[in-house]
C-alpha cells in the first residue's frame, strides 16, 4: 500500500479507541497516523476498483451479447 507522498496537514477527529486500536492490529500499522492512512488507502482503492469494474459491466452488456440460461437457475 502506498503511503501519503504529499504534504500532511495535521486534523482533529473525535474516533473510537477502540476502533482504531481493531483497525490498527488488522492492518499491521505501527501507529495511529499509519492506521488512518492506510485504511483510507484502502477506501480510494476499493472506489477505484468498483468503477472499473462498473465500466468494463456497463462496455459488457452495451456489447450486444445475448445471454442465455442454459440451466434454468435463473428463473424465480
Amino acid at each position: 500500500m502506498a503511503v501519503a507522498t504529499h504534504r500532511t496537514v495535521p486534523k482533529n477527529f473525535r474516533l473510537d479507541p477502540a476502533q482504531i486500536a481493531r483497525a490498527k492490529k488488522a492492518l499491521s500499522a505501527s501507529t495511529e497516523t499509519e492506521t488512518i492512512v492506510r485504511a483510507l488507502d484502502l477506501v480510494i482503492a476499493e472506489a477505484n476498483r468498483n468503477r472499473i469494474v462498473a465500466e468494463a459491466n456497463s462496455r459488457f452488456l452495451k456489447s450486444g451479447i445475448r445471454i442465455r440460461d442454459v440451466f434454468g437457475s435463473l428463473a424465480e
